[in-house]
This record gives structure tokens, sequence and C-alpha cells, in this order.
């Protein structure tokens, strides 16, 4: 069978028979989704229903993406997706994040920004709000503790010097970093992220906690303050 018989096969090959035969990476996203669905309706397959449910993506989050930012509500909509259909679509994408979340830990090096983004890109890419996290880590620049400090408005993150310093006093810091993201997917900072950045980093130097880096999250790109210089 030659190159172009095996992909006419493919094409007409339902999604399940296809994967047996041919591997998951010969599925498109519809056809993974469809297995996933297992049926559609009198007058819809399950690859139809799938294709729909990926047209709920708005751009740029399209197909599987975009499903982490589609509400249960928005997926009911859809004749032949009902509410267990669609709680196993979110667990789906919800699965697939914490999935890359568990990979990026494995190779975290607190020492190296990019190690950190790839570690919170999943987890924060997707947020509508500015979420500030503190890393607290040892002498050895290993994590002691990860916590949320704050979660602010679509463009502005409430930092409180005062709530950092408490948890790092409590928890023993030697060192920490800061990591908060942006809704827009543009990590360049705020006037504010700087003046903020500048602060708890003079105020770290003080109290012998230094603040290591400051990271903020795009989609798919992070901003760092060592890296920029802004940070010692």
């Amino acid at each position: 069978m030659n190159k172009k018989q095996q992909k006419e096969m493919q094409n007409q090959e339902l999604p399940y028979e296809k994967f047996l035969r041919f591997g998951p990476e010969s599925l498109t996203e519809g056809e993974l989704l469809a297995i996933v669905l297992r049926t559609g309706t009198q007058d819809k397959s399950a690859l139809e229903l799938a294709k729909e449910v990926l047209s709920l993506g708005k751009y740029p989050k399209t197909g599987l993406l975009g499903l982490h930012d589609v509400t249960l509500g928005e997926l009911k909509k859809i004749k032949g997706i009902g509410e267990v259909k669609a709680v196993k679509l979110k667990s789906l994408t919800e699965l697939a994040m914490r999935f890359s979340r568990a990979k990026a830990e494995q190779g975290m090096n607190l020492r190296d920004p990019e190690s950190i983004a790839r570690y919170f890109m999943e987890k924060l890419r997707h947020r509508k709000t500015e979420n500030l996290y503190l890393l607290c880590v040892d002498s050895k620049c290993q994590l002691i503790s990860e916590k949320k400090i704050s979660e602010g408005s679509v463009n502005r993150t409430l930092i409180s010097p005062r709530e950092i310093f408490i948890e790092a006093l409590r928890v023993e810091a030697v060192n920490m970093f800061l990591v908060h993201n942006h809704p827009s997917g543009d990590p360049t900072p705020s006037a504010m992220d700087e003046e903020v950045t500048k602060t708890v980093a003079r105020l770290g130097a003080e109290m012998c906690i230094p603040l290591l880096d400051h990271v903020i999250i795009g989609d798919n790109n992070y901003y760092s303050f060592r890296q920029a210089g802004i940070i010692a």
C-alpha cells in the first residue's frame, strides 16, 4: 500500500479504528476528541460533535487550547453535549494543564527564569486576573513553599510587601522569588510592576532575604527582572 492509499484509508476510518491501526499521532484534534466523546446524536457523528466543540475556542486560543476558557454552560448549549460530557471535557483540559505542570516541575531549576516560567505557564497563562505567587527557598535554592499572595484585577495585581515578608519569615526563607501573570498575554512589566519589584528587592536586602528574581508570565512568553538587569 502506497502513502496515498494509506492516507485515503486513514481519512475513511472512524477515529477509534484509525487509532488502533495507525496510532494516536495520526489523528487530528477533532478525531482524538471524538474518541473521548464516544457518541454523537441521531443526526451528528461523534466526530462532527467534536469539531463543533473545538469551534468554541476564541482567537488566539483555538482548538484544544481554547477549551480551557470555554465554560460548562457554553459546552452544554451544543446539542449532544450534556452535563456528563461537558464535565468530561473540562476534566480533560484540567488534566492536560496538570500534566504540563508536572512535566515542568521535574526539570524546574529555580536559578533559571525560563524553568520557573515553564513551571507556571499552564497554571497562569489562562487566568483572567493577575495572580501573584511567592516562592520561598533555602540556602541551596530548594523550594520551601509556594503561596499565592494576592489576586488582582484584569491588569493589576494587589501586591503587598507586608504579606510577602510575613510569609517569607514564617517559613524561614533564605531567598525568594516572585511570579505573576499578565492576562493580556504580554509580559512587559508596567511602571507599577517595576516600582514594587524594586521596593521588595530593597526591603529583602535589608532583611537578609534577597529577592532573586521576579518573573512575569505572558502567553507562551515571560519577562525576568533579573535577566533585564533590574534585580542584581
